[in-house]
């Protein structure tokens, strides 16, 4: 991620909100996208004593790499990575370019690849695409703790 893109959307954590975005184009690695929604949990965890969990920081980043990945695969020029902490979730947003839905296909335990969004939307409590001028966002919603026992049935997907 340049320099100049990383961070540039930071958001003061006092009162307002705790939010971090940066516009991902040009070289930017999947693994640079990945180190962002890291070090914003970590921050999120050591400086305000917000409980995340192993398995919530490690989704986050599986989130980002999915959605970054198809945003920078599927969508032409630079897409746009948001990370805020809402409450006790993280919430993560894409926006890319294409006016194109993604299409989540039906699990196939045989089919080799595009598994991704089907994951997603597995470890996810809420899965949304909003179409904007432009281009789309697809927004996640993340628990930052370990509550496996709401029923997936109870998450929204829209």
């Amino acid at each position: 991620m340049d320099a100049a893109a990383r961070d540039e959307g930071q958001e003061p954590i006092g009162r307002g909100p705790v939010a971090v975005s940066a516009t991902l184009k040009g070289s930017t690695r999947i693994a640079e996208a990945r180190a962002m929604a890291h070090g914003f949990l970590t921050t999120v965890r050591t400086d305000h004593g917000i409980p995340v969990s192993a398995r919530a920081m490690d989704v986050a980043q599986l989130v980002v790499s999915e959605l970054v990945t198809n945003a920078r695969k599927y969508a032409p020029g630079p897409c746009l990575l948001r990370l805020e902490l809402r409450e006790d979730a993280v919430q993560i947003s894409v926006w890319d370019r294409s006016n194109v839905r993604p299409s989540v296909l039906a699990a196939n335990p045989e089919r080799v690849g595009q598994h991704g969004l089907e994951i997603v939307m597995a470890v996810s409590q809420s899965f949304r695409v909003r179409e904007e001028r432009g281009g789309k966002q697809i927004t996640v919603t993340l628990a930052l703790t370990d509550d496996l026992e709401g029923d997936a049935a109870d998450r929204g997907f829209v």
